[in-house]
């Protein structure tokens, strides 16, 4: 079994300031004991180094040097695997795409929905509930209580 994470998840144990934050923490520690395979997308490597160093965003971003150690420290861990996108990848997001309108904030969502499809990998944990549209997939919110 394998399972990846959506950015926001990443954000709010970056974030000691939101509300989540703790249960954020929780849920990543719990991950890096699970035996499954802990599969993290760029796109959402990069959505969380673009987020958590801005300034706007965060009250209190974090640096550039920061936020790339987080990932890091994920990277290191021996069941966590960084995936990209596979030969014919187009292909597979216009097929997740065919039966809804991307478009808008809806176009990452589709991007890491299609990877986790051409990946094989069906289980998405994410607090960002419009995944639910993509009906391949198993999203669970682990912060609901």
């Amino acid at each position: 079994m394998s399972y990846s994470v959506d950015v926001n998840l990443l954000l709010y144990a970056s974030d000691r300031s939101c509300r989540q934050h703790s249960a954020a923490v929780r849920f990543l520690h719990r991950c890096t004991e699970d035996p499954d395979i802990f599969f993290l997308f760029w796109p959402t490597v990069f959505g969380y180094l673009r987020i958590a160093t801005h300034p706007r965003i965060f009250a209190h971003p974090l640096s550039p040097s920061e936020a790339l150690g987080n990932i890091e420290s994920l990277l290191k861990l021996p069941r966590v695997r960084a995936v990209s996108e596979g030969e014919d990848f187009l292909e597979c997001y216009r097929e997740v795409g065919r039966r809804l309108t991307v478009r808008g904030n809806l176009v990452p969502d589709a991007h890491l929905a299609a990877l986790l499809q051409q990946n094989g990998v069906r289980t998405l944990y994410t607090a960002d509930m419009d995944f639910r549209k993509f009906d391949f997939l198993d999203v669970r919110n682990p912060l609901d209580s």
